[in-house]
C-alpha cells in the first residue's frame, strides 16, 4: 500500500499539472475601445459570454479613437490588441496602415450598406448622430427655448457654459467642421471653421474636455448646459435620470459611426471575427440602442417605439451629413496642430 505521504505527494502533482493545463489553454484576449458606460456594456452584455465560449480572458483597454489608433501605431509589428472599436475618421487610418484585416464571414444580407468598409476589414456596430446636448431644466427655469442651431453655440448668453470635446476627439472635429460647413467652406476649406471657433464660439467654451465622464461631470455640477456630443453619449447620460436632451441642429447633425475591426496579428482571426460579429446581432444591437443611443446597423432589428426618440433611425439616419473622410484624414494633423495653437490655449 503506497504510504499517505507518496499519496499527498502524487495528489499534489496532479492537481499542479491540471491547474498548469488550464492555465496554458486561458489565453488573454485584448479589446480596445471606448471607456465610461460604453465600456460597462461590453462588461455586462459581451465579455462574459465570449470568455466562456472561447476559454479567453478579456482585458477591455479604455480609452478614445485617437488613443487607441496611437496605441496600435506604437505596437506595429507586435500587435497585443485582437479587437479595434474606434470611430470612422480612426478607422479608415487603420485600414490605411495595414492595421485590420478582413472579418471572418460577415452577414452581409443583414447589414445596411453604410454600415460596411471597403474589403470587410472593418463595420460599422452602430450608427451615431452628431449635435447639441442641453440641460433641459436649467434651461426651463431660465425660460429659455430649446437650443435649433450649431449657432446657438455663439450666443453670448452662454459664456463660459459650453462644453466640447478636443479636436482630436471626432465630435469636437465635426464641430470645426460644421462651421466652416455652414460659412461656406468644408473638408477642403476649413479657415471659415477656424474662423468662427476662435473668434465666436471660444468665448463661450468652458473647457474643450475630452473625458466622458468630465463631461457629464461639468453638466451636473451645472458649470455646463450646453455642449456638443453624440446621440449615445447623451442617450446614455439621460439614462441615469439627468434632464439632458439631445438636439438634431437644423443645418444637420453629423453622422459618426462607432466601428469595429480584428487587428492583423497571428492566431486571433477566428475569435477576433467572433467577437465583432456578436455585437451585430439583433439582441446586442437593441442593448446598444437602449443603453447606448446606437442606431441599428442590422436590418432585422425592430426598433420599438419608446426606443427610438434619440437614435438615428428612419428619417433622422437619412438626413445626416456623412463627412469625407478621405479628405479630412491627410488634413488632420496639421488642422490638431493649429487648433492647439489658436483655438484650445
Amino acid at each position: 500500500m503506497a504510504s499517505v505521504k507518496s499519496l499527498t505527494a502524487a495528489s499534489v502533482l496532479a492537481l499542479s499539472l491540471t491547474a498548469g493545463a488550464a492555465f496554458a489553454q486561458t489565453k488573454t484576449f485584448y479589446v480596445a475601445g471606448y471607456g465610461g458606460s460604453f465600456e460597462q456594456t461590453m462588461r455586462q452584455e459581451i465579455i462574459p459570454a465570449f470568455e466562456k465560449k472561447h476559454n479567453v480572458k478579456v482585458e477591455y483597454v479604455a480609452g478614445n479613437s485617437t488613443d487607441t489608433l496611437a496605441k496600435l501605431q506604437a505596437q506595429k509589428g507586435n500587435q497585443q490588441i485582437d479587437v479595434a472599436i474606434v470611430d470612422d475618421g480612426p478607422m479608415y487610418q487603420a485600414i490605411q496602415l495595414g492595421f485590420c484585416r478582413k472579418i471572418d464571414k460577415l452577414p452581409e444580407a443583414d447589414l445596411y450598406p453604410a454600415a460596411r468598409f471597403k474589403d470587410d476589414k472593418a463595420v460599422a456596430i452602430g450608427l451615431v448622430a452628431t449635435g447639441l446636448m442641453y440641460n433641459t431644466k436649467y434651461f426651463a427655469d431660465k425660460g429659455w427655448a430649446a437650443p435649433t442651431s450649431w449657432d446657438d453655440l455663439k450666443d453670448p448668453k452662454f459664456k463660459k457654459l459650453v462644453v466640447i470635446p478636443p479636436i482630436n476627439n471626432t465630435y469636437g472635429l465635426y464641430t470645426l467642421l460644421m462651421f466652416a460647413k455652414m460659412n461656406g467652406g468644408g473638408e477642403k476649406s476649413i479657415e471659415p471653421g477656424f474662423k468662427v471657433m476662435k473668434d465666436q464660439v471660444n468665448p463661450n467654451v468652458l473647457v474643450y474636455e475630452p473625458s466622458p465622464g468630465k463631461m457629464t461631470e461639468l453638466f451636473q455640477s451645472g458649470q455646463a448646459v450646453i455642449g456638443v456630443w453624440g446621440t449615445g453619449r447623451v442617450q446614455s447620460f439621460a439614462n441615469t435620470g439627468f434632464p439632458v436632451d439631445f438636439v438634431y441642429p437644423k443645418e444637420g447633425a453629423v453622422t459618426l459611426l462607432a466601428s469595429a475591426c480584428p487587428i492583423e496579428k497571428a492566431g486571433n482571426a477566428e475569435m477576433a471575427s467572433d467577437f465583432i460579429k456578436a455585437m451585430l446581432e439583433p439582441n446586442m444591437q437593441l442593448i446598444l440602442l437602449k443603453d447606448y443611443g446606437y442606431g441599428p446597423v442590422n436590418k432585422t432589428v425592430k426598433v420599438p417605439a419608446e426606443l427610438a426618440k434619440m437614435a438615428p433611425i428612419g428619417d433622422r439616419a437619412a438626413k445626416l451629413y456623412n463627412p469625407d473622410w478621405d479628405a479630412i484624414n491627410p488634413q488632420r494633423e496639421e488642422w490638431t496642430k493649429r487648433w492647439n495653437r489658436e483655438v484650445e490655449r
